[in-house]
């Protein structure tokens, strides 16, 4: 009888001796490789009572008990960091993009902000916002700088802001640069999540796309739990606050989430957006299973939707009109 262990492969007897051996060699990394694939596949596994230091040292894997239990501490130790560090997987690498890129999106406002409301007491005229505005600071900084081949030259030349002295034009310089440098941060942090959801979700992001993708899977925790979430739940998928609304009054209910963003319902007249909502989130929860359990890209999900919407959008060309109200009911009559 063979008997798989940490540190190598035992031939048995009848009578419970070692007949033979096969041991691995002493590389830590090795021993915990194998321990983990030993846990995975159960297969062989020494029998309810077996002394396994005991076998160790019998078959000359180790010279002493000492030696055996420094060897297997070692060897766990190693075990418990390749599953720390294996726990990461590529969904969870995704939520943390997507969490990241919220954070930097909250921050590039705050200070794209600022610095509109900074720079403008200079040069109010430039119209400018945003990355382009940051990015005309860097070029320029006071608008004494603009050269005449800019379209934004005659709008300096007769500009009624006040006069950027030298070091405020240093310090503005300097703070648009910081905010060049969180768009350019975002920019790569979305080439990142679309990248890595068309390795993960191809199907997922073929019909939501990689960012509304990413998104839903953020929100449900992981690809699995999406995968595992109905189509009525994706539909209604970060709505949270309207859904306990809902529940807790009378108001109506919500007919979408975060899917909202998708240009299928966003474009859509307002009359058939829960339908089209519906349409969605079936699809999604189809191309979300199939991303978990195959893998394999269905080409067919995309021109079946769209058939669906175009049904949909037929079927309904007109807002549906109100129902009119009857008459007064007639009351009715008092037994004296």
């Amino acid at each position: 009888m063979k008997i798989s262990t940490w540190f190598g492969v035992l031939e048995m007897g009848s009578k419970g001796e070692i007949l033979a051996s096969e041991l691995f060699p002493k590389d830590i990394r090795e021993l915990a490789l194998h321990s983990l694939s030993l846990r995975d596949s159960r297969q062989n596994l020494p029998p309810e009572g077996f002394d396994l230091k005991a076998a160790a040292v019998e078959c000359r894997f180790v010279e002493s008990l000492s030696e055996y239990y420094s060897l297997l501490h070692e060897v766990t130790l190693d075990t418990v960091k390749i599953q720390i560090s294996g726990s990461l997987t590529p969904d969870q690498r995704i939520i943390q993009a997507v969490e990241a890129l919220d954070d930097i999106n909250e921050t590039t406002n705050s200070l794209s902000e600022r610095l509109f409301e900074w720079y403008g007491g200079y040069f109010p005229e430039s119209g400018l916002n945003g990355e382009a505005l940051a990015l005309f600071i860097v070029k320029y900084g006071s608008r004494e700088n603009v050269t005449p081949d800019d379209l934004l030259y005659l709008k300096s030349r007769d500009s009624m802001g006040a006069k950027l002295e030298a070091e405020d034009e240093m310090l503005l310089k300097c703070f648009a640069e910081s905010v060049c440098s969180l768009y350019g941060r975002r920019k790569q942090i979305e080439a990142y999540i679309e990248g890595s959801m068309e390795a993960l979700a191809p199907n997922l992001t073929t019909i939501a796309g990689p960012m509304l993708g990413a998104r839903l899977i953020s929100i449900a925790g992981s690809l699995e739990k999406l995968a595992a979430f109905p189509s009525s739940t994706i539909q209604v998928i970060g709505a949270s606050k309207a859904l306990f609304k809902h529940l807790r009054s009378r108001a109506p209910s919500p007919k979408h989430g975060v899917i909202f963003s998708h240009p299928l319902i966003n474009t859509s007249p307002w009359w058939v957006r829960g339908k089209v909502a519906r349409a969605l989130a079936a699809k999604l929860s189809l191309a979300a299973r199939i991303d978990f359990y195959s893998a394999k890209k269905d080409i067919s999900l995309e021109g079946a939707l769209e058939e669906k919407i175009r049904k949909i959008r037929a079927a309904n060309p007109r807002p549906p009109q109100k129902r009119q109200e009857g008459g007064a009911k007639p009351q009715k009559k008092r037994r004296k």
